[in-house]
């Protein structure tokens, strides 16, 4: 017995000393670190820069385009010289250029209409980051909570063993004496194993409820985790009193940003109305085209009398039937221009309107516009099933709440009369009109007590956050 007791003894010391070096969280920094590092959380924001790309695509669409085009041919055989028009059996290379640009003019404002609707995608986006931070917090918050009762639980543990302890030497010396049955010091050795058996119990919560804080939090080291021991007080607490129902339904559905997300994709539904009925309008855009070209072929840069036949036959006179004799010319060839020298006189270009209208196109605009009227009534549907989710979620609170006050407030009342019973109880035993059965009764009787105080404690102090979580107060302690 001695030896557990001893071990018991080394095992909390070594704990509080490697606590003592530790760092000790706040709330407010595990809210924080929560946060800052949740996956969750970090998933949900690249949907937010995702939703600005999109953004930054709709604008786009308003802008002209602008495109360079080109290519470089070999042609081999009989081919036509873009240029002269002349025929030459030989390769050839030619470079053709040229630059477009195209601008939408009207769509039936499905541009407009895109634009806005990425505007409300990122809203909807930045109110859904916010309620998983809400989410997250209220995690944290119960977590740290549960940390709290469990090490207060440690606390009530810890001088129930020390009495024992007490209780067991004093029976042992007048059972030595023999003024005290060996029936009472059993009794005592079985109320101390309880009691020992119950420390180890609330010490081993803290660390569960720890390591499910910390698992929480993402933390690498979940071991060597630890909270500082905050003193909650309770009457800082909102006055359940002083809200009804009604006015909690109100302010939340101001506040939540699940109500938000459902009401901005309402609004996301209708533009996609709007942009899926623009496709039944014509639409108008303008062109401007740019082009020119290079050829390798060689070109006419004048003429001469050929040496080898100088004359030739071009006709004869009518009635004589004498011939008409012409030079005979050749071609003087030349190397072609140089390449930029072409391009520029080569250069062209076109500009004018596009009209495109809509006539008939398989059913896909009507059933497109139906889609999305669809998913407009879904929208709403949506909304009214949040309204009514939030209004029952805060209903059960408010009465956990209400609840948890009158629980608190009765075990509060609980654990003064058994600690004044206990008192009584002390005083009969040591004066030997009390037994040990009876005794260790009443000694756990107060245990038991105090046990539901604390949990009515933290289990108020909970529902009434999340009761001002619900009216919009900042989710801390």
């Amino acid at each position: 017995m001695k030896t557990k007791l001893t071990f018991i003894l080394i095992l909390s010391i070594y704990i509080t000393a490697f606590a003592q070096d530790s760092k000790k969280w706040t709330l407010r920094e595990c809210v924080d670190y929560a946060l800052e590092n949740n996956i969750t959380v970090k998933q949900t924001e690249l949907n937010i820069q995702e939703a600005e790309l999109s953004k930054k695509d709709a604008v786009g669409n308003f802008m002209p385009n602008l495109n360079v085009s080109g290519n470089h041919s070999w042609n081999s055989g009989l081919t036509t010289d873009v240029t002269t028009g002349v025929l030459r059996n030989q390769t050839t290379q030619t470079t053709f250029g040229g630059l477009s640009s195209n601008v939408v003019l009207f769509d039936g404002l499905k541009n407009v209409n895109e634009l806005r609707r990425a505007d409300m995608a990122i809203l909807a986006n930045r109110y859904q980051v916010d309620k998983i931070r809400d989410d997250i917090s209220l995690n944290v918050i119960s977590a740290y909570l549960m940390v709290l009762l469990n090490k207060e639980a440690v606390k009530i543990a810890e001088p129930q063993l020390e009495i024992s302890e007490e209780q067991l030497n004093r029976t042992n010396k007048l059972v030595e004496a023999g003024t005290a049955p060996k029936g009472d010091l059993l009794d005592i050795q079985a109320t101390l194993a309880n009691d020992e058996q119950n420390l180890v119990v609330t010490q081993n919560n803290v660390k569960i409820s720890l390591l499910s804080l910390a698992q929480i939090l993402q933390l690498d080291d979940v071991y060597n985790f630890d909270i500082s021991e905050e003193e909650i007080e309770t009457l800082s607490l909102a006055n359940i009193s002083d809200y009804t129902i009604d006015q909690i339904y109100q302010k939340a559905l101001e506040n939540r940003n699940e109500i938000k997300v459902a009401q901005t994709n309402i609004d996301i539904a209708e533009q996609d109305i709007k942009i899926a009925k623009g496709n039944r309008y014509p639409t108008l855009s303008g062109f401007f085209n740019w082009n020119s070209r290079y050829s390798d072929f060689e070109r006419v840069v004048g003429s001469e009398i050929n040496p080898d036949n100088p004359t030739v036959v071009i006709g004869q006179v009518e009635n004589t039937n004498q011939n008409v004799i012409s030079n005979n010319y050749i071609p003087i060839v030349g190397n072609p221009p140089g390449f930029f020298d072409q391009f520029d006189d080569n250069k062209g270009y076109s500009f004018g309107l596009g009209l495109q209208i809509p006539i008939f196109n398989g059913f896909r605009v009507s059933n497109g516009i139906k889609r999305a009227e669809l998913n407009y009534e879904r929208q709403k549907n949506q909304l009214d099933q949040e309204e009514l989710d939030l209004e029952k979620t805060i209903n059960t609170v408010y009465t956990d709440a209400q609840g948890a006050v009158k629980i608190y407030a009765a075990a509060q009342k609980s654990v003064a009369a058994q600690e004044e019973s206990f008192r009584y109880a002390q005083e009969k035993y040591n004066v030997g009109v009390m037994n040990s059965f009876e005794y260790s009764q009443i000694k756990n009787r107060l245990v038991k007590a105090q046990s539901d105080l604390l949990r009515a404690k933290y289990d108020y102090i909970f529902k009434i956050k999340l009761l001002e979580f619900y009216y919009g107060v900042q989710v801390d302690i």
